[in-house]
């Protein structure tokens, strides 16, 4: 004799919910092994290193992501969720200079959150139109940020902004960083040395 909708269906409905939550933990796994490769200094792992560090298959991480894109995606809305909250707090200085040195120190709180996976997106973007349009965009924001603060004067003066928005780069922070190999607060103090000068050379408000 078959079985009633009603009583059958409670029990479906709790395989197809533990069938749910074993895909998502399996999914955080991939997710957490891209991460620790990154943050490790792999910055073009392969599918085959993140199945390994996940401990899962190499079919069960492209079973869940078609591509390696579809992880950095996934990377990419981790890292928005954890650093916006940085980027968009309120200025507590009333005056362009104030809120420029408030910069200095924002902006190395986002870049040291991201600075690994930056650096592995820059290695692969010019292989993964997603990685070039997240870059892009990414420089998109850091220069509309910065002239958000910027007085009209100082924005007329392309060389003098320009300088500004290099200073307050992410790029500028990966060299000092990477390629420098300097500590987070000497890092901190070649970039406030930068833009002192740089609101010095600004001059007064008229």
């Amino acid at each position: 004799m078959a079985s009633s909708p009603s009583r059958s269906q409670p029990g479906l409905e709790k395989r197809l919910d533990g069938r749910r939550e074993r895909s998502r933990a399996t999914r955080d796994r991939i997710i957490a092994a891209l991460l620790a490769l990154v943050r490790d200094g792999h910055y073009t792992p392969s599918a085959a290193q993140v199945a390994d560090v996940a401990g899962v298959g190499l079919r069960t991480v492209f079973r869940h992501f078609d591509e390696m894109d579809a992880l950095y995606r996934e990377i990419a809305t981790h890292l928005e969720l954890k650093v916006m909250p940085m980027i968009l707090q309120p200025f507590t200085a009333q005056e362009w200079r104030g809120r420029l040195r408030e910069m200095i120190d924002r902006r190395i709180e986002v870049y040291e959150t991201i600075l690994p996976f930056r650096i592995a997106s820059s290695v692969r973007r010019f292989q993964s139109d997603f990685l070039l349009e997240g870059y892009n965009r990414q420089v998109q924001l850091e220069k509309s940020a910065l002239n958000a603060i910027l007085p009209p004067r100082v924005l007329s003066d392309a060389a003098l902004s320009g300088a500004m928005e290099v200073a307050l780069s992410f790029q500028c922070w990966r060299r000092l960083r990477h390629d420098q190999g300097l500590a987070v607060p000497d890092s901190r103090a070649v970039v406030t040395v930068l833009v002192d000068a740089l609101i010095v050379a600004a001059g007064p408000d008229a």
